[in-house]
């Protein structure tokens, strides 16, 4: 066993076991064990008391669009990193559209690779794209260490990544369940899209309309069917309608291998206070009603909501006008995420236990990364934040690590200050104090 080099003590350390006191060991980027609080330190280590601050594992951010290469202007491995340090995230899985070339070919993979080698701030890793012209492609970029397929069943907003219609949904699920992928689904049904109200301007009672909750719930349909058919994984990306849930809940029951993810700005952000013309509120699908937002809550309660992801989709802003036809749809929420969530949470009676389960526990278990990351226990790489629960702060554009700082955000008072976080031993970022780049590129585990 290599010698303790760090030991991170606190009165508060949330662990697989439950929040207690402790001082954790950590050798050669890895955690060697969790001790009782007052254990000794071992000769030649180094002790970083945190006091009461909690001391929680590094989030696993499983949906963020970093959009490089291609559309640096959006984001890039750089700042979203950064941004993602600064939040307590110590692990993003990146999504394979809005950079160019979009990741659906190997050499597509190396070229983003090569990309994000010398710029990531964490731990990085891959998700392929599932296009109707590259089912040929899948079983290389598997090999190649993604962590799976995301794929559209509406579009999708740029032109380099269509959507799946039934007939090509089935020929790639059906070639993902050959060799054991798992499938990532947008999951909004294009015919009851286009049979919506569809107006322009910046009313968002109209956008709402336009992005019914029946959308979500045929096109989950349709991906339940399939699923169940091909014996294939699946998982449901950013659901935002809660009347989806008793079809997965249902399709669970059944033996369906289905998992679902909801976001923060869908449990925090209401239809009812989005001001017309602010686009920055703009997603597909959309922030909807109180009342569904309650029942979101709910189903992360019950287990029937795997898992809270950023779904982090920026961009330049002028690309956020006040017609919310138009305006680019999507939200800026990486480095606050936590808060957010935990903002909410304690109002409706959770505990960090929750959150860590929600935000890293189950992301990491989604991506087959849990040997190593999701919790604080013995081999697990020692990936940490340092976070004042009840500490609060206010949401300022200026103070944000992304490229551009447009945020839905701006503005809010938030419950939690992440004071640093440390990555295999190392910290990254404290008091806003950036390293240089130690990030390291993960592939899926074999």
């Amino acid at each position: 066993m290599p010698d303790v080099q760090l030991v991170l003590r606190s009165t508060r350390v949330i662990t697989p076991e439950g929040t207690r006191p402790a001082s954790v060991t950590v050798a050669d980027g890895r955690i060697v064990d969790v001790l009782p609080h007052d254990t000794e330190v071992p000769p030649g280590a180094r002790l970083e008391d945190v006091g009461d601050d909690v001391l929680l594992p590094g989030l696993v951010d499983t949906h963020v669009h970093v959009n490089d290469p291609g559309r640096t202007e959006w984001e890039g491995f750089w700042t979203a990193t950064r941004a993602a340090a600064a939040g307590g995230i110590t692990t993003l899985v990146d999504m394979p559209l809005n950079s160019l070339p979009p990741t659906t070919t190997v050499d597509h993979l190396r070229t983003k690779r090569e990309v994000a080698a010398a710029r990531a701030h964490v731990d990085v890793g891959f998700w392929g794209g599932a296009l109707p012209d590259n089912v040929e492609d899948l079983r290389p970029l598997h090999d190649a260490g993604v962590f799976g397929f995301k794929a559209f069943l509406s579009p999708s907003g740029v032109d380099e990544f269509p959507a799946l219609d039934g007939e090509q949904l089935d020929r790639s699920m059906t070639e993902i369940a050959r060799f054991g992928g798992l499938l990532i689904v947008h999951a909004e049904d294009p015919h009851h899209l286009a049979s919506a109200p569809q107006r322009g301007g910046p009313k968002y009672a109209d956008f709402l309309a336009s992005r019914p909750r029946g959308a979500e719930v045929t096109a989950i349909t349709t991906l339940i069917e399939q699923a169940r058919r091909h014996g294939a994984r699946v998982h449901v990306l950013h659901l935002s309608s809660s009347d989806a849930l008793p079809l997965i809940a249902g399709a669970r029951r059944e033996g369906v291998a289905i998992t679902v993810e909801t976001c923060p700005h869908y449990l925090t952000l209401t239809a009812e206070e989005v001001p017309d013309g602010a686009s920055e509120f703009k997603c597909c699908p959309p922030i909807r009603e109180a009342a569904n937002q309650d029942v979101l809550w709910q189903a992360l309660a019950d287990g029937t909501i795997d898992c809270v992801v950023t779904d982090h989709s920026p961009s330049t802003a002028d690309l956020k006008t006040d017609d919310f036809a138009t305006a680019w749809g999507g939200i800026s929420g990486l480095q606050v995420s936590l808060s957010a969530v935990w903002t909410e949470a304690r109002k409706r009676g959770h505990d960090l236990q929750d959150v860590v389960r929600w935000m890293s526990t189950a992301t990491a278990r989604l991506v087959g990364l849990d040997a190593r990351k999701g919790a604080i226990a013995a081999g697990r790489d020692a990936d940490f934040a340092v976070f004042a629960p009840d500490e609060t702060f206010t949401v300022t554009p200026a103070a944000l690590q992304h490229r551009n700082r447009v945020t839905a955000y701006a503005g809010r008072t938030l419950y939690g200050v992440v004071r640093s976080t440390w990555l295999r031993g190392e910290r990254v970022v404290a008091d806003g104090e950036f390293t240089e780049p130690t990030g390291q590129l993960l592939t899926r585990p074999s």
